[in-house]
């Protein structure tokens, strides 16, 4: 059967993680997130946990910007460790995984990261906030105040993120994607529907 990928960028609150999780279900495919940061620090031996600090968040005193976008530098080198690299190794990681099975990735950069494969459907999902902010307090039990700041400083690392590591695109920009869903207007179980047909269809599954 054919080998595809499905990447989904998401706001926070959307509910993008659990369609993404539900779709795996669905398809029998895996979906991976912090998964990607695990494997990549497997195989690099670099500490898992500079990998989730860095983990679509940038450190504007560490960016390095003379080392490479695609470029893995050896551990000898003092920026083995640094954001780039470790943006340079999580993105080999999911091109490795991308040349060899179907899977679905959360997050990362993965519509750009793979962005010259043709086996690739993107997604991004989206909803109003008053219904992120609800999704918020349900799940992690705090305020609607807490929420909101919650929502906006995710979705600006997000952002920030996305744009230096594509050069400058900006991570809402339909045209990075296949399809971009309203999750409070389609449902997220109907978006798990949607994506499936689309990948059926576009695929030939």
């Amino acid at each position: 059967m054919q080998k595809y990928v499905i990447t989904i960028a998401r706001g926070f609150g959307s509910g993008g993680k659990e369609i993404g999780v539900k779709l795996g279900q669905r398809l029998g495919i895996p979906c991976y997130e912090q998964q990607i940061l695990r494997m990549a620090s497997e195989s690099s031996g670099i500490n898992e946990a500079l990998f989730n600090l860095a983990d679509e968040k940038l450190d504007k005193g560490g960016r390095l910007k003379g080392l490479p976008f695609n470029y893995i530098v050896e551990p000898s080198d003092k920026r083995f460790t640094s954001n780039n690299n470790l943006f340079n190794i999580q993105s080999d990681i999911i091109r490795k995984l991308a040349d060899n099975s179907s899977f679905i990735v959360i997050g990362k950069c993965a519509d750009y990261v793979l962005k010259d494969y043709c086996n690739v459907a993107s997604f991004y999902i989206e909803a109003p906030r008053a219904d992120c902010v609800a999704s918020i307090v349900k799940k992690m039990g705090v305020t609607e105040e807490e929420a909101h700041r919650l929502i906006a400083k995710t979705d600006k690392y997000r952002a920030d993120y996305y744009k230096y590591y594509t050069k400058g695109n900006y991570w809402t920009n339909p045209v990075n994607y296949d399809m971009t869903l309203n999750s409070a207007r389609v449902g997220r179980d109907r978006c798990v529907d949607v994506i499936e047909n689309y990948i059926k269809v576009k695929f030939g599954l």
